[in-house]
């Protein structure tokens, strides 16, 4: 008979951990993070000088941009490398990797949670194109984020005479999980935790190679009842720390918010959005979601376009999804990011992204830091050597049917007004964003035509159409002048021909 759960101290899970592990870490910015033993993992590493030279594995970015998170394990000598999807959230990792002091690289979020079921099954990695001509593509630098980086964990691979990425597999042998409840075999339920995330590859990879399963929950029962609610089997759990509610809010915002594990309820009450640059952007790109459709919205401006659709009743015509594994509901912002209101379905987020890598999405609406003349976008270098990681926004945009790319026109200080639907620019951005050549590839405009996508790059004073040639002006905002406000503030000459006027109601106030 296999023994009951072994129940332990944070400190004791931590103490299992060995130099050199692999370590996979489950969570979405602070859902589903186990807070207290990445903690106890910090706190032993300073105590003892032990464990060292890990190698830490995430898919999503898991931090507060403070201390907690994945900067508990930002310290030199308890990491050798990191492979992530998205850093901005854990700035002292970033740090680390800027400073030379680990080797570190930056993948797609879907496919390391994909690449998480390759590790379980042995396989010899995942096979996609998403990423190429892209940074992340081997001609481009394989995704490595500094000179300490050299192994190749990417190649060019033909198979039946096209080409295709081949991300790597290697062993995992510890993982770190977070459930609500475990049973006294160590079966796990995540009732209460808002996403379901990659619990599962996360623990069979670690089992399969050899290593240990370490599970935060917050309380510990005699029998889960159903069995179908159990997402981790404890045949896979070697330990469990019971936090009893402490270090284990639903996100790191919130301590615990029903309607992000309910589907039903009442309407989350939205106040309406004050007008600005982001409201005329949201209101803009509203009008390209059509019925029916099924859409991702990315953090930032883009979340502008929820708020405009609850103000207008639009929200019920179209289905919002998440990476992350929401479907449905209003999406959550800041620190909550990846949770949704009242959602229809969660999914595994392996299973959404595998959805939108084979071109589920009808429209997806992201961010911009740089726009460039083929229509390449950059995301994720920030300046300064700084930087932030793609998360999903690679997969997204290079499988969803329809991008919309929505951003200010310049950075840094722009101030903008309206009157009887007129767009005023009363103060000027600091920065180009659409300039000759876009620090990072992360979206390939070239690709994308190739692939048929519908690519729009919507602004408070213009609108682009990707096209063959490049961006074609295809919209300016009543009262803007096109040569004083549009081309001088560019860093290169769009295709301009006719254009059309973005409609007057976006400058309503």
């Amino acid at each position: 008979m296999r023994a009951a759960a072994r129940i332990v101290s944070a400190a004791e899970a931590a103490a299992a951990i060995p130099s050199g592990a692999t370590v996979a870490v489950g969570g979405f910015v602070g859902a589903g993070h186990p807070e207290m033993l990445t903690s106890a993992l910090e706190r032993r590493f300073l105590e003892s000088d032990s464990p060292r030279d890990l190698t830490l594995l995430y898919c999503a970015g898991q931090g507060d941009k403070g201390e907690r998170g994945l900067n508990h394990l930002a310290h030199a000598g308890l990491l050798k490398r990191v492979i992530g999807g998205h850093w901005n959230l854990a700035p002292k990792l970033g740090r680390l990797a800027l400073a030379n002091e680990i080797e570190a690289y930056n993948f797609p979020q879907g496919v390391l949670c994909v690449l998480l079921r390759e590790i379980a099954a042995k396989r010899p990695g995942v096979f996609t194109r998403i990423g190429m001509n892209t940074f992340i593509d081997p001609l481009n630098g394989g995704g490595r984020l500094n000179a300490r980086t050299t192994e190749p964990l990417v190649e060019r691979v033909s198979l039946d005479g096209e080409d295709w990425l081949r991300y790597r597999t290697f062993p995992v042998t510890v993982g770190l999980i977070r459930a609500t409840t475990a049973d006294a075999r160590g079966n796990l339920k995540l009732e209460r935790e808002a996403l379901i995330g990659e619990v599962l590859p996360i623990a069979q990879a670690a089992r399969n190679h050899g290593g240990i399963v370490i599970a935060q929950v917050g309380r510990v029962v005699e029998r889960i009842i159903d069995p179908k609610a159990v997402r981790v089997p404890g045949v896979l759990v070697d330990f469990i720390v019971v936090s009893g509610g402490a270090q284990h809010d639903q996100t790191f915002a919130e301590s615990f918010n029903e309607s992000y594990v309910t589907s039903a309820g009442s309407s989350a009450a939205f106040e309406p959005m004050p007008f600005s640059e982001r409201k005329i952007i949201g209101r803009r790109v509203l009008n390209e979601i059509h019925a029916g459709d099924i859409v991702n919205l990315g953090i930032g401006v883009p979340e502008s376009v929820a708020a405009v659709a609850a103000e207008t009743g639009r929200l019920a015509e179209f289905t919002l999804t998440l990476e992350s594994g929401p479907i449905g509901g209003v999406p959550a912002g800041g620190l909550s990011f990846g949770c949704s209101a009242h959602p229809e379905a969660v999914v595994d987020q392996p299973s959404q992204f595998d959805f939108y890598d084979g071109g589920g999405l009808d429209i997806a609406v992201l961010g911009a830091l740089e726009v460039d003349a083929e229509g390449n976008v950059n995301v994720t270098a920030l300046g300064g050597g700084r930087f932030a990681g793609v998360g999903g926004f690679v997969n997204i945009t290079q499988s969803a049917r329809r991008v919309v790319f929505a951003c200010t026109f310049r950075a840094e200080g722009l101030e903008v007004d309206a009157n009887d639907g007129v767009l005023h620019i009363t103060r000027e951005g600091g920065k180009a964003k659409f300039v000759k050549r876009v620090a990072q590839v992360c979206f390939h405009g070239p690709s994308a035509i190739a692939r048929g996508q519908q690519v729009l790059y919507v602004t408070e004073r213009a609108v682009f159409e990707l096209k063959a040639d490049g961006l074609h002006l295809r919209e300016l905002a009543p009262g803007v002048k096109l040569d004083a406000d549009v081309l001088r503030q560019m860093d290169f000459c769009p295709h301009v021909g006719t254009s059309g006027q973005i409609p007057p109601e976006c400058f309503a106030k």
